[in-house]
């Protein structure tokens, strides 16, 4: 299998901790290619945070694969038909509808003949210990493991380096580590 035939489908998590340490750029490393979900895109840049502004000009800048998902679209028709009722668009659902999009994306790629790998790259420790269906062609990966597997492989000096700058910069992210001792 090579490199092309990957896609890295990061959660919102890794995009803000990567971001927080100014190391977007890691994503890039394995030569996999880098695809959002919709709805993940959505979640890292529809509010003003410390890093949606850095979050979308690194989606342009490297012209990062941004893949439709019916997940967005009944959000966005959910929140519309909020929108209408109430003067809260905002309350549509949208717990786990990241982690939800990904998941669809996966299952699509295992449709595809041959099936493209899907690496669902998350943060959040609920989802190493949920039900998160991952189908034969799937792969997830936490952050840190993700960081561990580039340092292991000569793409950056220090995992640990890249956690202590996202800290650093007051990102609080999972204390999990996998796997666990």
């Amino acid at each position: 299998m090579q490199a092309k035939d990957i896609a890295l489908l990061p959660d919102a998590g890794p995009l803000i901790t990567l971001a927080y340490a100014d190391a977007l750029d890691l994503l890039l490393k394995p030569g996999w290619t880098v695809m959002l979900v919709d709805m993940v895109q959505h979640e890292v840049t529809r509010h003003t945070t410390p890093t949606s502004e850095k979050l979308s000009r690194w989606i342009k800048a490297n012209r990062v694969s941004v893949r439709t998902t019916k997940t967005f679209q009944h959000y966005q028709l959910a929140r519309a038909s909020r929108s209408t009722q109430t003067a809260k668009p905002e309350a549509a659902r949208k717990a786990h509808l990241g982690e939800t999009a990904i998941q669809e994306a996966m299952n699509e790629f295992a449709l595809l003949e041959p099936p493209k790998t899907g690496v669902f790259l998350f943060e959040d420790h609920k989802i190493a210990r949920a039900s998160f269906m991952v189908p034969d062609n799937g792969r997830k990966i936490s952050t840190r493991a993700f960081l561990a597997f580039l340092e292991q492989n000569g793409a950056i000096e220090s995992a640990a380096e890249i956690e202590r700058r996202a800290i650093q910069a007051w990102r609080a992210f999972s204390q999990l580590r996998f796997p666990p001792l």
